[in-house]
């Protein structure tokens, strides 16, 4: 695969294929005046775009064009009712950023739901009250676009995304390496405090970047069939998790260590064999990115050898030195791993490879996901704050527009609630960035009208300018903005308004809410994380005990590999699933005969004797009703069930006997 066709580019396909088919359906049909909802139904799927296999993929579709639909058709009745819509804008706020405690999908899909009733509000005509309907079925029809689109392209590249996140894992680690070689500067001992500083934000991001990788290796292996090439990314993050693992659990005092060895070669070694294996981690980010087979260097073998031999001869000369002798030797048995880590990773073959499994966590039922929010409704709670803030936020919007009757006056909303964010740090960055990309989109907007561009070549510019915002987004904030505010105007002299008379409103309404977005975090319930301290350090020693005493518990009654605080689980209760055969295939089609229900083989529902009958060879399934209430006080069975399995079995029989 060319190395230009990388995962983001990839990402970007589909916003670009779709709203070309959007550009040319408004060509063909001449509805000039219904493009921006049908171009803003495109861009909202895209925001609410997730990673998952193709079962996950349709439900995340199906669930956020229902979500959509309720909040555009609501939106849509109660406009021009000011008290109305100022409360619902308000409630649906706090409600869908409460619905974010659930779970990063969850608070995806909500977050783009109030986008796109903020959308329905933008596109909202007065005047054509008797298609009332027409704008949100418009944004509707946009966002399904997309999502065809999005599951077409998937099917092209349906490994691309989860290939991304392990690169972007291995390229966190190669900067946590690098940042950890640094200790090994002799020039540099001065400089120990400030690399300590640094040395936890790589750590962070190493984190940052696992948690996401595994989340999205979880949602690929939750069906029953498993891609070769995604058992590979597996591999591959469990080998990143090791080498981060073994690069971690080596501390001492670096500013001792690098006062004892400045004067010799061993520290210099050490530093080039961390920034090797450094090097190896981006090397592999590379082929991961570009799609190409990994080749271990053996340059890394030839700088550990050297450094091994070079700590044997300073261990000869400094017997006396047992305490930095046992960190030294801690360190190059780590680095060793390491490296074998690396080596085995050119091994693109996993033949007689246990299936792994990853668990995360992962909120579901009813029950538990409306527990979950409710737990957060305190003001203890980070994320009740700012869905109490960003709903003063919109009322103050909303209000302010309403009262003051401003022309286009809804973007002061939209630029509100894309700029405020949870922290004071990220909105102040987010105001910039929107603020500068506002000032250069209507600056470069307002040279548009002299270019004198035909229709195609406004709908050509549409879907350029679409494309780079999609493409931006998530690295580069002000290039987003820049591409969507002429996106925006393009799209206003599509519909025939007067694009310059949006200019200066469009500047004017980002400035004020930017500055409402930051009044509001720099006001109201403020997160400053200095305050919080002294609570951070109290959860991370409680953590740490909770950390170790889960290894205590593992080096006392669990079997382990090299790594001591591994478990090997001892499984007294071993599942079995009795492959395709007669005996499945006769009582699958009697259930499906009996019943109208088409079943699934799976392993659930408890533990029985026919795992040791599944031992011998035979084909084992079990069936029977219900089991809600066994082994409880109030053990019973309902009566038309019972007759029901009695049927089943019967009709079994016949089959395996007709066959």
């Amino acid at each position: 695969m060319n190395q230009w066709l990388n995962a983001k580019v990839i990402a970007s396909i589909p916003i670009f294929i779709a709203v070309n088919i959007a550009a040319f359906g408004v060509w063909f049909f001449d509805i000039s005046t219904q493009s921006m909802p049908l171009i803003l139904g495109i861009i909202a799927g895209g925001l609410v775009d997730l990673d998952n296999r193709l079962t996950g993929r349709l439900k995340n579709i199906f669930y956020t064009l229902i979500a959509f639909a309720i909040s555009t058709f609501i939106v849509q009745l109660n406009i021009g009712k000011p008290i109305q819509y100022v409360l619902l804008m308000t409630i649906i706020t706090f409600l869908f950023t409460m619905v974010g405690a659930v779970g990063e999908r969850y608070r995806t899909i909500a977050f783009g739901t109030l986008v796109v009733a903020i959308y329905t509000t933008l596109t909202y005509t007065p005047d054509n009250s008797a298609s009332w309907f027409i704008n949100p079925v418009m944004i509707l029809l946009g966002t399904l676009l997309y999502s065809i689109v999005t599951i077409i392209v998937y099917l092209f590249f349906p490994n691309r995304p989860v290939q991304e996140s392990v690169a972007k894992a291995f390229c966190a680690l190669g900067n946590y390496l690098d940042a950890k070689s640094e200790f090994f500067d002799p020039d540099e001992i001065d400089e120990i405090e400030k690399k300590h500083l640094n040395f936890a934000m790589k750590n962070t991001n190493v984190v940052d970047a696992f948690n996401q990788a595994r989340t999205a290796l979880f949602y690929r292996i939750r069906g029953q069939h498993r891609h070769a090439r995604t058992q590979r990314m597996i591999r591959y993050y469990f080998a990143a998790q090791d080498i981060h693992e073994r690069a971690n659990s080596t501390h001492f005092d670096y500013r001792q260590i690098a006062e004892q060895l400045k004067n010799t070669d061993l520290i210099f070694r050490i530093q080039r064999l961390l920034e090797l294996q450094a090097q190896a981690c981006h090397d592999i980010t590379a082929c991961l990115r570009q799609n190409t087979p990994y080749h271990y260097n053996i340059r890394v073998e030839k700088a550990l050898m050297g450094t091994i031999q070079s700590l044997e001869l300073y261990s000869k000369g400094h017997t006396n030195q047992n305490n930095v002798l046992l960190a030294l030797q801690t360190l190059i048995d780590n680095l060793q791993s390491i490296n074998w880590q690396l080596h085995q990773l050119e091994q693109e073959t996993t033949e007689n490879e246990q299936t792994a499994q990853i668990h995360t966590e992962q909120i579901t039922g009813l029950k538990n996901i409306l527990s979950v929010i409710g737990s957060n409704f305190t003001f203890e709670s980070p994320l009740f704050r700012h869905a109490v803030r960003l709903s003063i936020v919109v009322f103050l919007c909303c209000a302010i527009v309403e009262f003051f009757q401003f022309n286009l006056g809804y973007w002061i909303l939209l630029t509100a609630v894309f700029v405020c964010q949870p922290n004071y740090s990220a909105t102040k960055v987010r105001l910039r960035q929107r603020i500068v990309g506002t000032i250069l989109g209507v600056v470069i907007g307002s040279l548009l009208p002299y270019l004198n561009p035909t229709l195609e070549m406004k709908l050509g510019l549409m879907v350029v300018t679409s494309t780079l915002f999609f493409f931006f987004r998530s690295n580069n904030y002000s290039f987003s903005t820049f591409f969507i505010t002429l996106q925006v105007l393009i799209s206003f002299d599509v519909m025939g308004f007067d694009t310059q008379s949006a200019l200066f409103p469009r500047l004017i309404d980002t400035v004020l809410g930017s500055a409402i977005a930051w009044f509001a975090v720099s006001y109201l319930w403020p997160d400053w994380k200095y305050l919080q301290l002294d609570k951070v350090s109290r959860q991370a020693i409680q953590s740490d005990a909770q950390y170790l005493l889960h290894i205590i518990s593992q080096l006392q009654f669990g079997k382990s590999d090299d790594l001591k605080y591994r478990i090997d689980w001892n499984l007294s209760g071993k599942p079995f699933l009795t492959k395709p055969g007669k005996l499945l295939d006769a009582l699958t089609t009697a259930i499906e005969q009996t019943t109208g229900i088409a079943p699934q083989a799976e392993t659930g529902g408890g533990t029985s004797d026919g795992r040791f009958i599944a031992l011998m060879g035979a084909e084992v399934v079990e069936f029977g009703p219900l089991n809600a209430t066994i082994h409880k006080v109030n053990e019973c069975i309902n009566v038309d069930d019972l007759a029901k399995c009695g049927q089943i079995y019967h009709q079994m029989l016949v089959n395996l006997l007709d066959k």
